[in-house]
């Protein structure tokens, strides 16, 4: 099926503020099947204590819990508006935060009810002096949080893969997403970075764990090919060495653009079926 599996709206702080209508009008225009919305759930408030960088990195990365409902209300309404032309999901983009299971959890028990699928997803890493860091807001951010282990990136690949390990087992109750988010999202800055480098063996190993149990678990992965367009990375999430592991375990892979703007919805589907089929 045609479809775009990861979209944001208008009400995303960090996005285009562009018309959601006219970004589905958009999907229904490249023949799409099916549309999903995705918005950022809201963070935690607790978790401002642990964060470090950029204060647009908390502020502007998902929803306020008051502009919830507005997100439902919106999605529902083009819903139904578009139900004769497009199937249209409705669902939430999830950070993991390991110490903020127990708050995500009661989030979803309350609002995943009135969703149809969901995305979890790994933006914040702990890093410099034991806090938590954007993994993609900013160079200056990723190198503030993360440049002490510059030296071997494997051992920055590691700390985030440790992470999506985490998320994946963590317990996030009957509601949790199962598709898991742009997988390889440390690698967003690796050209400016020089974090080029396959992943060596340690993490091949971490990374076929963390797929084990996505398999186990009968969840989905996100084929992102918003990496691609972004000009330090040049890559797809999760790429190559990722994906042919995923299809050899036969996990389900999802398109998506990752579009917070009208002419990014349906961006690189075009090269899906190249990079499922080698």
């Amino acid at each position: 099926m045609l479809m775009d599996g990861h979209t944001h709206t208008e009400l995303c702080p960090h996005g285009s503020g562009e018309s959601t209508e006219e970004m589905v009008q958009r999907a229904i225009q490249l023949g799409m099947k099916k549309y999903c919305f995705t918005e950022h759930a809201p963070l935690p408030p607790d978790f401002r204590r642990q964060y470090a960088g950029d204060d647009s990195g908390f502020t502007e990365a998902s929803l306020t819990m008051a502009q919830v409902p507005i997100y439902l209300a919106l999605a529902r309404k083009l819903q139904a508006k578009y139900a004769a032309k497009i199937k249209i999901t409705i669902g939430f983009e999830v950070d993991f935060l390991p110490d903020h299971t127990d708050w995500t959890r009661n989030f979803l028990n309350e609002y995943g009810p009135q969703t149809q699928e969901s995305i979890l997803s790994v933006h914040f890493m702990r890093g410099h002096a034991n806090r938590f860091w954007c993994v993609d807001n900013g160079t200056d951010d990723f190198k503030a949080g993360f440049q002490q282990w510059f030296a071997d990136p494997q051992v920055v690949f590691k700390h985030y893969y440790d992470t999506v390990l985490a998320s994946v087992a963590a317990d996030l109750g009957d509601y949790a997403p199962q598709r898991i988010g742009h997988m390889s999202l440390v690698r967003k800055y690796q050209d400016y970075f020089n974090l080029t480098a396959p992943l060596d063996e340690q993490n091949l190993h971490l990374i076929d764990q963390i797929l084990d149990l996505i398999h186990l678990q009968n969840r989905e992965l996100d084929l992102n090919l918003a990496g691609l367009y972004k000009p330090f990375c040049n890559d797809f999430y999760p790429g190559d060495q990722i994906l042919k592991r995923a299809q050899s375990r036969d996990i389900p892979l999802v398109y998506g653009s990752d579009a917070h703007d009208i002419m990014s919805v349906g961006r690189g589907q075009h090269l899906v079926k190249k990079l499922i089929n080698g």
